[in-house]
């Protein structure tokens, strides 16, 4: 405490005469008063003082005079929150402005967050982070190289292995995308056609982002019992991270469905033996017992998906199929708790169940699911996890909050206020500290996010205030784009974002390239 009691500050004091008083500093912002989380520190009443895109001072009764100065008494101010695993790429280049400032990440006082994530990251990675100047965002971004785009590109939408020579096409554009400044090589194995790459390949890709400096970002193979299953799945991603010499990174861990639901323990032990091995395991988590997916992702077994959306509504219409994808999708729907688990979340049966859809078809809900395939694969919300083992990966300090941010579903617009209000407040699993740094620091540290994810001086002055009596998430399952309340101030690279609770409308956002590490591009 001693430590960050005194004041901090970015330059040198002028010399004073005996007895003088220092004069104050000037600086453009001050946030007075609130109860500061630095991210690092135990928290203290105290001021964070701003000047330019920088953090000037933080401490106790700051010596400035400010431009604006805001009074945060009663409020917390923390580090701006940063998501690790979003889906707002078409957000972030929208012809409208209005949408590009991604107001329901602000609103939360989200002010960073990671696009490319389950393997869809385009390989062109600089003309992705180039958009920033062009067509102004309200948060910061980084990007990764997405195994889907890659292999899709090479290879196309058919189970097979590639051949050496387009093994070597999928390296280089690897390694193109790291040094264009890709933050590593994220994968969605679990997804078609990436779920048709053996463990080799992907190893192979992932060991150019780590020559590279980067990470290994994966939506696993199988979080429940799909194929391999879940606990192999975390094997596999562990392996992954051995054979390309790189960190790994579990997004969004859970245990989906009802043949693993009160797997965390396990799954958590295999982190943390990994993690004892001195090997770099992560992992982020949304706050809701509820995915979100499309029906096909749900319901069509993998072999179906072989070729893309033409292929598979070929073999709906192909009788000798019939019975096979049957009884495959009604072990899958089994897995997901049932047709009342799943929600549709776009479309003209938004908002209604799979269970409500087939009654009111008069059909049985599998052929009311392909019924809704044949016109268009919805969005769905799969009610999938049990509490127990939300809390479980939720305490663990290597579990960082991250939204998985996609359409029709409440993640989008209040994932951070939800963790706070429901795990914090109400069901007291983690601490305030602790939601504060695992929204923050950690995601900071852990993606070499160089000058972001704490309150420190010399630090981007991405800072959100918010009240702890009212901040809450209005964004619900039936009512998912309903905007977070109790957020006061939102600050991006120095900029106010938020002011008194209202959005000022000003894109200050920056895209945030990775630098490779040193002698490995060209």
């Amino acid at each position: 405490m001693k430590r960050i009691a005194r004041i901090i500050a970015v330059g040198t004091a002028a010399a004073l005469a005996p007895g003088a008083a220092p004069a104050p500093q000037g600086v453009d912002m001050l946030i007075r008063g609130g109860t500061v989380y630095t991210g690092s520190d135990a928290p203290f009443v105290g001021d964070v003082a701003i000047s330019g895109d920088r953090i000037r001072i933080v401490g106790r009764h700051a010596n400035v005079t400010a431009k604006r100065t805001i009074d945060a008494t009663g409020m917390i101010v923390a580090p701006g929150f940063i998501d690790p695993h979003t889906h707002i790429e078409k957000s972030l280049t929208d012809r409208s402005a209005a949408t590009r400032l991604i107001a329901p990440f602000l609103m939360q006082g989200v002010t960073t967050a990671f696009i490319g994530n389950d393997g869809g990251g385009d390989p062109n990675v600089a003309k992705v982070l180039a958009s920033a100047k062009t067509l102004p965002v309200g948060i910061n971004f980084a990007a990764y190289a997405g195994f889907g785009a890659i292999r899709g590109r090479v290879i196309g939408a058919v189970d097979r292995a590639p051949t050496a020579a387009e093994l070597a096409r999928m390296k280089a554009l690897t390694a193109s995308a790291m040094c264009q400044g890709a933050m590593g090589f994220s994968t969605g194995l679990f997804y078609a056609p990436q779920s048709f790459a053996r463990t080799e390949e992907v190893g192979t890709l992932a060991a150019e982002a780590g020559k590279r400096g980067g990470i290994y970002d994966s939506h696993i193979r199988d979080e429940s019992s799909y194929t391999v299953g879940l606990a192999a799945a975390i094997d596999e991603a562990i392996e992954i991270g051995r054979l390309g010499r790189l960190p790994v990174h579990i997004s969004h861990i859970k245990a989906l469905g009802v043949d693993v639901q009160g797997q965390s323990g396990a799954i958590i032990a295999k982190v943390e033996a990994a993690r004892r091995s001195g090997q770099d395991v992560t992992a982020d988590q949304y706050p809701w017992s509820a995915s979100g997916t499309s029906l096909v992702a749900s319901l069509i077994p993998l072999w179906a998906q072989d070729g893309g959306r033409v292929a598979l509504l070929k073999r709906f219409d192909d009788p000798k199929l019939a019975e096979r994808l049957r009884t495959g999708m009604t072990e899958n729907l089994r897995k997901r708790g049932g047709a009342a688990s799943l929600l549709i979340t776009e479309g003209q049966f938004k908002g209604r169940t799979l269970a409500e859809i087939a009654k009111a078809r008069k059909q049985d809900p599998l052929a009311a699911a392909i019924a809704l395939i044949r016109l268009h694969d919805p969005s769905v919300a799969s009610f999938n996890q049990i509490e127990p083992d939300i809390a479980a990966f939720m305490k663990q300090p290597w579990v960082m909050t991250g939204s998985d941010a996609s359409t029709g579903h409440p993640r989008v617009y209040a994932t951070f206020a939800r963790k706070y209000a429901k795990y914090v407040v109400a069901d007291k699993v983690i601490s305030l500290r602790e939601f504060i740094e695992r929204s923050s620091a950690l995601t900071a540290d852990t993606f070499h996010l160089e000058g972001r994810g704490h309150l420190k001086p010399g630090a981007f002055a991405d800072v959100v205030v918010f009240d702890p009596k009212r901040y809450a998430p209005r964004a619900t399952y039936e009512q998912p784009t309903l905007l977070t309340v109790g957020v006061g101030t939102v600050i991006v690279n120095g900029v106010l974002t938020v002011d008194k609770g209202v959005l000022t409308r000003r894109a200050a956002g920056r895209a945030l390239p990775h630098k490779p590490t040193p002698g490995s591009c060209p």
